[in-house]
């Protein structure tokens, strides 16, 4: 089965901050799709989901042009080589971030969270660290694939807040694992496979804070233009409150008609970070 995949991505600042710490990136030609929430102060976050973005986006651009993917870190058995480079690039912008927070007094404690997806024909895997999130939109359901890598949705998993708590702590902000803090990082890693009409969203927290997955799913289906679902993704989190930057990059794969499967080509899509 030959599939293709449209994408469409868009950030705002929120109705709160005065400045954007989200990022975004995606280089369709590499199948590579990222979106990174930067933490820091005087802007260091900002610097942080940049270098983050960037640092992947460069990883898959040079490995398509050299047919190389190095491996960073130790490989993971249990997960395909497709999921290992999507891990090494992680890896690479992690010490990227890591060694400018150590070097320069100003980007002192930056780091920022990631998602991350990269497609190959039909299957795709995933990627992450932090509470940013990806979601896969089928047939009417909304699966996470992802697990918040927060404290708060720690004590959830160990049975010591309910979801509801969780939802109103005053600790949500505390991410466990993230992009820069540590010398290393571990992402978490998932392969699956598309299906024709799948959409994922590749989102950070300022999105998930205020529209919650029910009203993520009653956007982000059907056959309306992906353009108009991030618009209204958006305009959705900034009516709960916009507390925080809202970014949301969606992506939904289609099947290629014969004819199309024959002469198709990715073509130059891509967006950089922003």
């Amino acid at each position: 089965m030959s599939l293709s995949v449209e994408a469409v991505g868009k950030t705002d600042v929120g109705c709160v901050r005065q400045n954007n710490e989200d990022n975004l990136g995606y280089d369709s030609r590499c199948g590579i799709y990222v979106v990174c929430d930067g933490m820091g102060g005087q802007a260091a976050g900002e610097v942080a989901s940049k270098m983050g973005v960037d640092t992947v986006l460069t990883y898959f651009r040079e490995a398509a042009q050299n047919g190389n993917r190095p491996q960073v870190g130790a490989a993971i058995e249990s997960v395909s080589a497709r999921a290992n480079a999507l891990a090494s690039a992680i890896r690479l912008a992690n010490q990227s971030i890591h060694q400018a927070a150590t070097q320069y007094a100003e980007r002192s404690g930056m780091g920022s969270t990631i998602v991350a997806v990269l497609v190959e024909k039909n299957s795709f895997s995933v990627g992450h660290a932090g509470d940013s999130r990806i979601y896969l939109i089928r047939q009417g359901h909304i699966q996470q694939l992802t697990r918040d890598h927060s404290l708060v949705m720690e004590q959830v998993r160990r049975g010591m807040l309910t979801k509801e708590e969780a939802e109103q702590s005053e600790m949500q902000n505390i991410i466990i694992r993230a992009l820069g803090p540590d010398e290393n990082v571990q992402p978490d890693l998932d392969d699956l496979t598309a299906q024709p009409g799948d959409v994922l969203l590749l989102c950070s927290d300022g999105l998930t804070r205020h529209v919650p997955d029910d009203g993520i799913l009653e956007i982000a289906q059907g056959t309306m233009s992906l353009q108009l679902m991030a618009d209204r993704l958006i305009d959705a989190a900034r009516e709960g409150g916009g507390s925080d930057n809202i970014t949301a990059l969606l992506l939904r794969f289609q099947d290629l008609p014969w004819y199309k499967r024959v002469f198709h080509s990715s073509g130059p899509e891509w967006r950089d970070s922003i």
